[in-house]
């Protein structure tokens, strides 16, 4: 199963962490863009190019201490076809380094819609007759509030091909209580319902380690629902948001963790990404160096908490 793979990988390199690559281009140095501009134009294809020997430098510099990568959709799609296949190289790169790596697109939909975007990313397409990967990413991040209809196309093609999914149960952003915090007729949350849904879907998805491959998006921001969930939902793996940049610390993730130190992996985007930003005086040549440096020294405030990882 998918999320065997990533546990495997976070026991071995005994970090609980993602590296988020959503790339803005006032995150990259400068010496970068000029290149990229000065071979491609200040375009959508120079922007691309930009990204990308960006993201190479990060994925060199953390492969071997970050178990997984998450690259957010958007960021490269704002950028056109060029954006789109940066972000293929990018995926393909990680993976070829051991990466695990999750698409965060929080695609949602239904029917052979949803198991179109399921086979563009995890799976593979069609071409009469002949089958190629499209992305290629082990995971992606799915919007399930359109019920059973927009998960079952993805868990059915995550069985054939062994990758998985996080569902949006409790997300980060300051307003999601507005919706994930109301109560329903039987007087559970909105959110705790979701998360109950994650953890009958992942009935078909079961792992070797506990875990299912149906994980659930839970934010940082909101520790005490993160224990919450954790207790209520055994077989159910976290991606948590929310991180370093939107306020969380490695006090309010310590919840998400079951006694093995497993059971989530938790994001940090920016402040791996921009981590050159803060080191007063460093050469912006030395973007990456700084990035693995932030990385080590999250792995090592999260590890703090929940001590050493394990298998059982």
């Amino acid at each position: 199963m998918s999320f065997d793979r990533l546990i495997k990988a976070i026991v071995k390199t005994q970090n609980p962490s993602v590296a988020g690559l959503d790339p803005k281009l006032d995150y990259i140095p400068d010496y970068i863009k000029e290149a990229a501009y000065a071979e491609y134009g200040k375009n959508l294809e120079g922007a691309a190019q930009a990204l990308w020997v960006f993201n190479k430098g990060l994925i060199d510099a953390l492969c071997d201490i970050v178990p997984a990568v998450k690259p957010q959709l958007a960021y490269y799609e704002m950028y056109g076809w060029y954006g789109v296949r940066t972000f293929q190289k990018t995926v393909e790169y990680a993976k070829s380094k051991g990466m695990f790596v999750i698409t965060d697109g929080k695609r949602n939909d239904i029917g052979t819609t949803m198991q179109a975007y399921a086979k563009a990313h995890l799976g593979l397409t069609e071409v009469d007759g002949e089958t190629a990967e499209a992305f290629g990413s082990d995971a992606l991040t799915v919007n399930a509030y359109l019920g059973t209809d927009g998960v079952k196309p993805a868990v059915e093609l995550c069985k054939e091909s062994d990758k998985g999914i996080f569902v949006l149960v409790k997300t980060s952003n300051p307003s999601s209580g507005e919706l994930q915090d109301r109560k329903l007729d039987d007087g559970l949350t909105v959110y705790r319902t979701m998360g109950n849904m994650c953890e009958k879907w992942g009935e078909e998805l079961q792992g070797k380690y506990g875990y299912s491959g149906v994980g659930a998006v839970v934010g940082a921001t909101y520790p005490e629902q993160l224990s919450e969930l954790r207790k209520e939902l055994p077989h159910t793996f976290f991606l948590v948001p929310g991180y370093g940049a939107q306020g969380g610390g490695a006090k309010d993730v310590a919840g998400a963790f079951d006694k093995n130190g497993l059971g989530a992996i938790i994001n940090s985007s920016r402040g791996i990404m921009c981590a050159w930003k803060k080191e007063e005086g460093l050469d912006p040549k030395d973007y990456a160096a700084a990035a693995r440096r932030e990385a080590v020294r999250m792995r090592d405030e999260i590890v703090s908490f929940i001590g050493e990882i394990k298998l059982n």
